[in-house]
């Protein structure tokens, strides 16, 4: 075991060497050299990861403690760096590890023909898989939120890689902002959680829980339970890093970012830190229902939202994105319902052909000269065969078809919801099923427009071809794992043997049932997700391959519900009138009136009435000898007067 410890803090280490290395030292070596490094790096950290994983599956998962330095040691408070050895923590530093190595070998020929610094892309990468393995291996809250920062940071280090492009500034600012919105309310809950356990550990916090289910916290008079409001916190600080609805504004515009950034923090890491941390905190929201039943109804609405938006949306990788958001509102839905376990199965698999879906569509923005409108795309199957057949691959794992990765897991999250039998329940998997036809729907969508319909450029389609070698084994690789990562992962995630294998990593409290009752629903409910995927598979080849005039037509006829969608709901125009103009105005007028009219005008006033006094002070000093003796005399006579009167 002691082998498995040292693989697992390894594993975690050598990203963050990686990192140092090409970032510090990438202008003298090269940005050959540097991204030799950073993959050596990640390669022998994948290697290390699969080894712990592989050492825990065989000799157990524990928990163990990997203690690694002192780090807060200040008053009564102390907080060590010691990386969490558990089913949870591992399982994620796997796949985390796996995706972000075949992202950086992606990268290698994606951005082979950029004229900037490829050095610090590279060094970005193996600092944001470091901080996400710091997340996801964390002991305690402490470190988790450094975590949880530290990608936060290189996100928008990623996201604005190309800072010459202000949409690009733009977008990277936006997520940050959004993101520090949501995480002011993460670290409020941070802190009610160490006022009341004490502690910031979380075999200490989860101790400790049934002692604190009775403890209350009084807001403007009224009282509510403490487990509660913190839970709500916590989970508000999840909505923003996992783009779910009224905080999800910044993950579209996040395509700005070269593709492998969509790969790597849209699909498989940073969106995913939230499922994650509602998993890891699972003992207290077992004694949070009212929490789990928002959690629900956000998940539920933000899945529908999204696949909506994304079923007009012309951008490739913004459809994609909203595909993302889709499928994390899954996630949180079924983390509502109890069933954590099988957030974190499809939070595994999702990573597979998500990841697969943005580098397809890296490899076929990469062929047609940086396009991104699948409008102007089309005909291009003949001309990338390797391309087609995988983005197939990953459309069918999205739609949940037999026997993909996403069939195992997200229809094990829809039974989950049926079988919970609540109205909120049974209103995420209305949602649900709704949103499993919308999105084969808008998956088909992009495949018909970019390898079937007639090319928009024929030009453009002629000069395209194949990715290079770099490019093509990762999408080759995360393809096999979205066809074999449900079926091989489903005993042990969701299956007869989900309770061994997780060992406690995940709580579910006595009364919660879930992971029992979900695989008894009726035959039609469970075989209803898979029916309207057909159906919306069909429906997409009737608008944009049969009859390819309809979708034109039908946008005419239902404009104002078709500008809805395109315009994303409007949220961003509504946050732009309810926040960011009147935030705007207020900063103008401190910055016109009170820091250049006041701060800055007081001394400008008072120089003002300095040289005004002086000149006035200069015109007394005429030079003339009785006008000095007569002014003296007058001042005299006003002395004497005042004295005798007085």
């Amino acid at each position: 075991m002691q082998t498995d410890l040292h693989l697992f803090a390894a594993a975690i280490l050598l990203p963050l060497a990686g990192a140092v290395v090409a970032g510090l030292g990438g202008r003298l070596m090269g940005d050959t050299l540097a991204k030799a490094v950073t993959l050596l790096c990640m390669g022998a950290a994948t290697v290390c990861g699969i080894g712990a994983l592989w050492g825990g599956w065989t000799s157990g998962f524990g928990p163990y403690a990997v203690p690694l330095a002192d780090w807060v040691n200040a008053g009564g408070f102390h907080a060590t760096w010691t990386l969490r050895f558990d089913t949870l923590s591992v399982t994620m530093s796997a796949m985390v590890l796996c995706v972000s190595l075949l992202v950086h070998c992606y990268s290698v020929g994606y951005m082979s023909h950029e004229t900037m610094p490829v050095y610090r892309f590279f060094a970005y990468l193996s600092l944001f898989t470091f901080a996400m393995l710091m997340l996801v291996s964390s002991s305690d809250l402490i470190q988790l939120f450094f975590g949880w920062e530290g990608v936060g940071l290189a996100s928008y280090l990623l996201i604005g890689y190309w800072y010459d492009r202000p949409a690009a500034t733009a977008a990277a600012i936006k997520a940050f902002v959004v993101n520090r919105v949501a995480d002011l309310f993460f670290i409020v809950g941070i802190g009610l959680i160490y006022v009341l356990f004490h502690s910031v550990r979380y075999d200490e916090i989860f101790a400790a829980v049934p002692q604190a289910a009775g403890a209350f916290y009084t807001l403007f008079g009224h009282s509510f339970p403490m487990l509660e409001v913190i839970c709500f916190l916590l989970f508000i600080g999840a909505m923003g890093k996992s783009a779910q609805l009224f905080l999800h504004t910044w993950l579209p515009d996040a395509m700005e970012g070269p593709t492998p950034v969509s790969a790597l923090i849209h699909a498989a890491t940073m969106v995913t830190a939230g499922v994650f941390l509602m998993a890891r905190m699972s003992p207290l929201l077992e004694v949070a229902p009212n929490t789990r039943l928002f959690i629900i109804f956000i998940g539920a609405t933000t899945c529908f939202f999204a696949a909506t938006v994304g079923m007009v949306q012309p951008d490739i990788k913004r459809t994609i994105a909203y595909s993302t958001c889709s499928q994390l509102g899954y996630m949180f839905a079924a983390v509502g319902v109890g069933a954590y376990q099988v957030a974190i199965f499809h939070l595994t698999t999702h990573a597979f052909f998500k990841a697969l879906l943005f580098l397809g569509a890296g490899s076929v923005i990469h062929a047609m000269h940086d396009e991104q409108n699948m409008f102007r795309m089309g005909g291009l199957w003949k001309k990338l065969p390797l391309t087609y057949g995988v983005m197939w691959i990953g459309s069918l794992a999205l739609a949940g078809v037999f026997p993909f990765a996403g069939y195992w897991s997200k229809d094990a999250i829809l039974n989950a919801l049926w079988a919970a039998d609540g109205r909120m329940s049974h209103y995420a998997w209305m949602l649900g099923v709704i949103t499993a036809f919308l999105t084969a729907f808008y998956s088909w969508r992009l495949l018909f427009l970019v390898f079937h319909r007639a090319p928009a450029d024929v030009q453009k389609r002629d000069a395209a071809h194949e990715s290079p070698l770099f490019m093509s084994v990762p999408l080759v690789l995360l393809a096999i794992g979205a066809v074999v990562s449900g079926l091989v992962l489903a005993p042990y995630y969701i299956g007869a043997q989900q309770s061994a294998f997780w060992q406690g990593s995940i709580f579910n409290a006595p009364g919660n049932t879930i992971m029992e009752t979900f695989e008894q629903v009726p035959g039609v409910v469970a075989l209803l997700p898979s029916l309207v995927a057909l159906v919306g598979i069909a429906l997409a080849f009737l608008f944009y391959i049969a009859s390819p005039g309809l979708p034109e037509a039908l946008a005419r006829s239902c404009g104002p519900v078709y500008r809805f969608l395109l315009n994303k709901w409007y949220f961003d125009e509504l946050y732009e009138h309810i926040f960011v103009k009147p935030y705007a105005a207020i900063a103008r007028f401190l910055w016109k009136d009170g820091e250049e009219g006041a701060v800055e005008g007081l001394p400008r006033d008072l120089v003002r009435a300095t040289a005004s006094g002086a000149v006035d002070a200069v015109r007394l000093q005429t030079g003339s000898i009785a006008l000095y003796a007569f002014t003296m005399l007058a001042g005299l006579v006003v002395v004497l007067t005042v004295a005798l009167c007085g």
